[in-house]
């Protein structure tokens, strides 16, 4: 498992301040309640330098989540665009994870949340391939969760907030226990639903099915990114539910987030998927990806914000 590499700045409510510094109180109300909107995002290395992938629409889906729990955050995209920029360029990096994170900090003493106030944290730090080393080349062992994922309209499955994330821990805790590198988790009508952190994808004869955006998961960047690339290179997508076997029958399964990209799954509950290892739909998708997001591929989306670019408009 990776661990976090401290780097030298974090943005926080408009200001740089060192790493160490970046503290909330103990009774902060996200502490208590888990309260909190974060965001995961990557930078990666390219010819012209560092470049985030779709810093944008997860931005804004960042102040959509902080919309749902009635957090007003005083920061529109474009401001937290440049201070993302500024953050890699202030930490020197070249690739790296980003985590915006707005909280409700010290004040309300119960549930009720509005004497917190509201406060924006923008931290990076390098990151590598988040299921291991050879996860996206050789694939991951996964298992059927026995934790469900949550019903629609008991929490909303479409806000990346912390406290939907409890039952992500449950999923991926059992998984290690169990020998194997990551679970897929059902939703209450025992249909799949997603990863403990990613969406899952399943091809059958070349046709890419991945479950729909259905009130028990959230539907993901990469796995927009994703359809929307398949789609391009001609192959057929269908959102629809799937049912727990096909995971033991499909000719291949992948996962997809910012953290583990595209990885393939060689086996699900030690039953191996296709020949074991990532299959000919799988690798296509990856490399249209990884060279996309490396700048070796033409973004024809404008998915890529270039550091520095951004950085000379600024100024």
């Amino acid at each position: 498992m990776s661990q976090l590499t401290p780097t030298d700045w974090i943005w926080r409510n408009g200001d740089f301040v060192a790493w160490q510094d970046a503290n909330v109180h103990v009774l902060a109300h996200s502490m208590q309640f888990g309260s909190s909107a974060f965001e995961g995002i990557r930078c990666y290395d390219t010819p012209r330098g560092p470049a985030i992938f779709r810093l944008e629409d997860h931005l804004q889906r960042l102040l959509n989540s902080c919309k749902m729990y009635r957090m007003e955050v005083p920061y529109g995209v474009d401001e937290l665009v440049a201070a993302c920029c500024e953050l890699v360029e202030r930490n020197a990096l070249k690739a790296c994870y980003l985590r915006p994170m707005v909280i409700r900090g010290f004040g309300a003493a119960g549930m009720v949340p509005f004497d917190s106030p509201v406060e924006v944290y923008l931290p990076c730090w390098p990151w590598g391939t988040y299921l291991g080393d050879g996860a996206l080349e050789n694939g991951v062992d996964a298992c059927v969760s026995s934790w469900h994922r949550m019903a629609p309209n008991t929490v909303p499955s479409m806000a990346k907030v912390a406290g939907n994330y409890l039952g992500g821990q449950l999923i991926k805790m059992e998984a290690l226990a169990n020998g194997f590198d990551e679970a897929i988790a059902l939703g209450p009508d025992g249909m799949v639903s997603e990863g403990s952190g990613q969406n899952v994808f399943v091809v059958q004869k070349n046709i890419v099915f991945t479950t729909p955006a259905n009130g028990t998961l959230l539907p993901g960047l990469t796995r927009d990114s994703i359809i929307t690339l398949a789609r391009e290179a001609g192959l057929e997508v269908r959102e629809q539910p799937l049912q727990r076997e096909v995971l033991y029958t499909a000719d291949e399964i992948f996962l997809t987030g910012t953290a583990s990209e595209v990885t393939p799954v060689r086996s699900v509950d030690r039953l191996q998927v296709g020949s074991g290892r990532a299959g000919d739909v799988t690798k296509q998708l990856q490399r249209t990806f990884l060279d996309l997001v490396h700048g070796k591929a033409d973004d024809s989306h404008g998915w890529l914000t270039f550091v520095k670019a951004e950085r000379a408009s600024a100024t």
